[in-house]
């Protein structure tokens, strides 16, 4: 590792990442140029259907339906973002929507159907609730990002010049995702991007307890950004993969001895704080092992959603960095 080897990065910035992002702590190894994309989605984009960085954060069902189809990169098993999906669908209040059952027969509108908190809520509301989420018609306003998914017939595209922010509003939709994931922001996230108030009651008000309940039961902690790797950088420089990791590592540490000390208070920091009642001291848990339940649950109810072609296996998906 004579000469560093140059790579093109692109992922957001967040109290645990920033210290790598302004070269406070190096990649062993890399000249790293980093990519700011804003919206980070815009950059999920561009990795799938373009290739256009050496390493980038994608969203995790994002980068599994890529890789399903072939795409020449590899997840590390680092995730930047985590939340739990028994909140952030909100209903319209006039709809009558009292259980996720009551979605059946009815609209509901999420901005792609591949965006990773709809595939995480859906899993939810399938595997717990029992909804039988081909009976939903799911409304979307945006492209899916990987091309070659083929949606399944319950998929419909809002009117042109329609977002599902106006389609909320007007009652021609029961319920929508929060957000960036659905009735939350209006354009593509490569123009015209626009975040908007979406002021809706959740379907579950309880929704943290429920949470709680759910991860004591199964161990599955969702996950959204998720660093990707170029299968030829890893193919010429194999060990990038450990310096990556390593610096995610260090950047994290620095970060969670901030919480304990008190100094982290940003509202990122306060909902990884809330979120360590639940999952313990480390909120951002890196690694294989340490997530395989939550990787595995993530790849099965990606099939089951008809997301992707085929079952896709541990190997295919992650490499090892710690091997």
């Amino acid at each position: 590792m004579s000469a560093k080897v140059h790579l093109k990065i692109a992922i957001a910035e967040f109290p645990h990442t920033a210290a790598i992002r302004d070269g406070t702590i190096p990649i062993e190894g890399v000249d790293a140029e980093f990519v700011t994309v804003k919206p980070q989605i815009g950059a999920f984009r561009r990795m799938v259907r373009d290739v256009e960085f050496d390493v980038c954060e994608l969203a995790p069902t994002t980068y599994i339906i890529a890789r399903a189809y072939g795409a020449p990169f590899i997840g590390l098993p680092i995730f930047v973002t985590r939340r739990f999906h028994h909140s952030g669908l909100l209903v319209n209040p006039k709809a009558g929507i009292k259980t996720p059952k009551d979605l059946e027969g009815k609209q509901v509108g999420v901005r792609a159907y591949s965006v990773t908190t709809g595939v995480w809520t859906r899993q939810v509301l399938i595997d717990e609730f029992g909804l039988d989420s081909s009976k939903v018609t799911w409304v979307v306003d945006d492209e899916e990002h990987v091309t070659q998914l083929e949606l399944p017939p319950n998929v419909i595209h809002a009117p042109a010049g329609t977002s599902l922010a106006d389609m909320m509003a007007k009652g021609e939709l029961v319920a929508g995702f929060h957000g960036n994931a659905g009735i939350g922001r209006t354009g593509d996230p490569t123009g015209g991007w626009k975040e908007v108030d979406a002021d809706y009651p959740d379907l579950f008000p309880n929704a943290a307890e429920l949470e709680a309940q759910s991860y004591a039961r199964t161990g599955v902690y969702p996950m959204h950004g998720t660093i990707v790797v170029k299968d030829s950088v890893l193919a010429e420089h194999p060990w990038v993969a450990k310096s990556i990791y390593d610096a995610f590592e260090q950047a994290k540490k620095e970060w969670l001895a901030r919480l304990d000390a008190g100094e982290a208070t940003s509202a990122g920091d306060k909902k990884y704080l809330k979120l360590r009642k639940i999952v313990g001291h480390d909120p951002l848990p890196y690694g294989i092992e340490e997530n395989r339940k939550t990787i595995e649950a993530l790849e099965a109810t990606a099939f089951k959603q008809g997301l992707t072609p085929r079952r896709m296996s541990m190997d295919e998906l992650f490499v090892d960095p710690r091997a």
